[in-house]
């Protein structure tokens, strides 16, 4: 499991200006099962994505395809833990 960090580097408005595509690539990777949660920092200086993948390369294949990471919008970084506790209803996501 990874958590991927989002810091945009770019003013809001090209942030805006990217939000459509970027939805469009979230939604992608929900429907894979790749993604989890997924949602704005407050204040508004990033986000945060909780990802299911093999490895870490499999995270940064698909940070790649983001809007945000082609356009140089935002900087990422990816995090790796494995759960050992968690709400039961989590379960699948572990198991």
């Amino acid at each position: 499991m990874f958590i991927i960090l989002l810091k945009y580097v770019k003013p809001l408005e090209c942030i805006e200006e990217l939000v459509p595509a970027h939805i469009e690539f979230l939604d992608r990777f929900y429907s894979e099962a790749k993604f989890i949660v997924s949602g704005r920092k407050n204040p508004r200086t990033g986000g945060v994505i909780v990802a299911n993948a093999r490895n870490e390369e499999e995270v940064w294949s698909i940070i790649k395809q983001d809007p945000f990471y082609i356009d140089g919008a935002a900087e990422y970084e990816v995090i790796e833990f494995v759960p050992t506790k968690y709400d039961s209803r989590f379960g699948c996501y572990v198991n």
